[in-house]
């Protein structure tokens, strides 16, 4: 199985792609952020840097989709290619960050990727609102992410709340994360594997 996590930024997916991972004894395909070469670069100039970041994230991902489907363990991913399009790069575009050549050619390429694609067979979504990630972006105290703008966020939450209403790939799971605590609170958790176990089962069903 291909089980994917997407989510806005400090809405938990890292964490919680590991915990689950070794709950259920998945493989973990977590994102290179800090392996990013561009990202303390892009969060102190995003209209200089956003198409090298975004070129290195889609790059990154699709390199991902190819070692889960040539891997024969069941893996979950923190993040989707969708995201990467739909979600970040448009934001980019749309808050004047990206300019049209740049856009269009990072289009192009991500259409030609995508055709190589295969959705994930669960993707799971953490909705979390403005104030809640930002309570958890300073909790983990990444100094670059000092820079991120309240709009930057919310503009965010806004492309992820058209996407998954329209996201039709594969099964979906939305998870409010607002008034949880996975990491410390035990329910919590178990909750949100009771939900997955029960998509994975109709999953087989």
């Amino acid at each position: 199985m291909h089980i994917a996590i997407c989510g806005n930024i400090g809405s938990g997916k890292t964490t919680l792609a590991q915990m689950l991972a070794n709950h259920f004894g998945w493989h973990a395909e977590m994102e290179s952020v800090e392996d990013n070469p561009y990202l303390e670069d892009f969060y102190e100039d995003m209209k200089r840097w956003s198409f090298h970041l975004q070129i290195y994230f889609l790059n990154s991902r699709f390199n991902q989709i190819k070692r889960i489907r040539e891997n024969q363990t069941s893996t979950i991913q923190d993040r989707t290619i969708y995201e990467d399009a739909y979600i970040f790069a448009a934001n980019l575009y749309k808050s004047k960050y990206m300019n049209d050549r740049d856009y269009k050619t990072y289009l192009m390429l991500f259409e030609s990727m995508i055709q190589h694609v295969q959705a994930p067979d669960l993707l799971i979504y953490l909705k979390a609102d403005t104030p809640k990630l930002v309570s958890q972006i300073e909790q983990r105290g990444r100094t670059y992410e000092n820079a991120i703008r309240l709009d930057y966020l919310k503009n965010l939450n806004t492309h992820y709340n058209n996407w998954i209403g329209e996201y039709k790939e594969s099964k979906l799971l939305t998870i409010d994360m607002n008034d949880k605590d996975f990491v410390n609170n035990t329910a919590d958790f178990s909750e949100i594997v009771s939900k997955i176990d029960l998509e994975i089962n109709g999953l087989f069903s």
